[in-house]
């Protein structure tokens, strides 16, 4: 399930949302109850008309005030039941026993007319329990981060939680230097994830395992429940494991890295999760690291697939016994097959190829090749493809630019020239299908930090500006050109860390 939902037209006001907080039913082991604590004097950085869509909250709400004071943690609405919940995870690798929402404060569930059930979380929103050594408080950077993130993978078509916004204030956080602080108000069908399972299964509580998986399949994987209960899990796990391995082969078709896979971060929806060092590939390499804090490359961008298997090992590991060490392993021997499958598919069609012929193996791992060697940019690169059957002279010699070594390309071009003859479909509608996956716009960490900067001085003109290509990522947006360019001068090393 993806963030998308279904919008029935209907809205409500901020007082009339529906509440039906089934997490916050759960047993007192699941959680603590805490409210937010506000920050001061806040001001509205941003507000999301279609996330509020999703929510059916009517976007005059941005307006009231009691708006800005419940997203600034400042209003507690009836209804809700505000609560940090417990996890635990492995972080790079190493067990951690206890984690949880140290910074992030659920709010509550909004329940729609269509059915869809929302969890409405703050993010930023003051100190819990599970604080640990932490201030509890996000800061305007990160929190316009994820924001954006969170809209450029749903205009990429990839599951991904979203936000619908963003209150900010000059009250001080400190960081590497001391900034601003500001709430997220994250949006999702759950924020309930790998570790949440792995904390009771480590403490041997498998009495809150199964209540958590049922919780969870009863809320967001109703299919499962009609089969019988030994085969429900195993099912379900099945369904978890596969739809990760789709997520990861979505993000390697984008060129995304995320940067912080720990287990604590891996959606048990197979959404992406938690926004931090992200980012998009530029020049094309495969070791590219986005995180700093990340020296060994565990998270690098080609060992995201691997990764994500791990993740999933582990969330076996914490299922049993429910579902048992064979059927677990054959849920996990599903993944590779479904991740190369998925994403064969997937850079298929940024290429224009639909048939299978022999060789196709070898025009795509010499893409890659030549792609690393030349130091093309990942995105404009596909992008330019689509044009050169149709753009002539012009359209060749601006993909070429693309690259350091034009003669190494040539000799490609020439191969996948000969391969897209032998499909069935024109010139032009495979430039269509082409410009339909390989967008023109992805979130490069440069143009995130534009929009910081321009907000931390209240200027959120650029925000705006950026999310109208966020949404439409695939059109052209003329006048617009200068975001899938080189970064300006000054901003070509932007450095994003776990504190991003």
């Amino acid at each position: 399930m993806t963030c998308s939902g279904l919008f029935s037209g209907m809205t409500r006001s901020l007082s009339t949302l529906t509440w039906d907080n089934s997490f916050a039913r759960l047993p007192e082991a699941f959680a603590e109850r805490v409210g937010p604590t506000p920050i001061s004097e806040p001001w509205l950085v941003a507000f999301n008309a279609d996330v509020a869509a999703l929510l059916e909250l009517d976007p005059a709400a941005r307006d009231d005030p009691d708006f800005l004071a419940w997203i600034a943690g400042a209003l507690t609405l009836p209804g809700t039941a505000p609560l940090a919940a417990i996890y635990a995870g492995h972080q790079f690798g190493v067990w951690v026993p206890q984690l949880g929402d140290g910074r992030a404060i659920l709010l509550g569930e909004v329940t729609t007319s269509t059915h869809q059930r929302w969890d409405v979380q703050l993010k930023g929103a003051g100190m819990t329990r599970f604080s640990r050594m932490g201030d509890g408080r996000a800061v305007l950077r990160s929190t316009i981060r994820e924001y954006l993130g969170g809209e450029a993978m749903h205009g990429l078509g990839i599951p991904t939680t979203r936000a619908l916004a963003i209150a900010a204030s000059d009250m001080p956080v400190y960081r590497e230097r001391a900034e601003g602080a500001a709430v997220l108000v994250r949006v999702a069908p759950t924020h309930v994830r790998f570790g949440s399972f792995q904390l009771f299964a480590s403490r041997q509580q498998f009495d809150e395992v199964r209540l958590l998986a049922d919780h969870v399949i009863e809320a967001h994987f109703p299919e499962c429940l009609a089969l019988p209960a030994q085969q429900r899990y195993v099912a379900w796990f099945r369904e978890i494991v596969d739809r990760t391995a789709r997520l990861m082969a979505q993000w390697t078709a984008v060129g995304f890295a995320h940067g912080v896979m720990n287990t604590d971060n891996m959606s048990i929806l197979g959404v992406t999760l938690d926004y931090g060092p992200y980012g998009w590939l530029e020049r094309y390499d495969p070791a590219f690291i986005c995180n700093h804090s990340d020296p060994s490359g565990r998270y690098a961008f080609d060992q995201q697939p691997r990764i994500g298997l791990w993740n999933c090992a582990r969330l076996g590991e914490a299922l049993y016994p429910l579902v048992a060490e064979e059927p677990a392993r054959a849920a996990l021997e599903s993944y590779r097959t479904t991740f190369e499958t998925t994403v064969d598919a997937l850079v298929r069609a940024k290429l224009g190829i639909i048939s299978h012929r022999d060789g196709d193996a070898e025009l795509l791992a010499d893409l890659f090749a030549v792609l690393h060697r030349t130091g093309a940019d990942y995105t404009r690169f596909f992008r330019r493809l689509g044009d050169i059957e149709l753009g002539g002279a012009e359209a060749l010699t601006a993909l070429h630019e693309e690259v350091d070594d034009p003669a190494l390309l040539t000799a490609w071009i020439d191969s996948w020239r000969a391969r897209v003859a032998l499909e069935p479909t024109t010139a032009a509608a495979r430039r269509a299908g082409m410009h339909a996956v390989n967008p023109k716009y992805v979130l490069r960490n440069w143009i995130a930090q534009e929009v910081i900067e321009a907000a931390e001085a209240r200027d959120t003109a650029p925000l705006e500006r950026v999310m109208t290509l966020l949404r439409a990522p695939f059109d052209e947006h003329p006048g617009m050109e200068r975001y899938e360019a080189e970064p300006p001068e000054g901003m070509v090393e932007v450095a994003v860390s776990c504190s991003s």
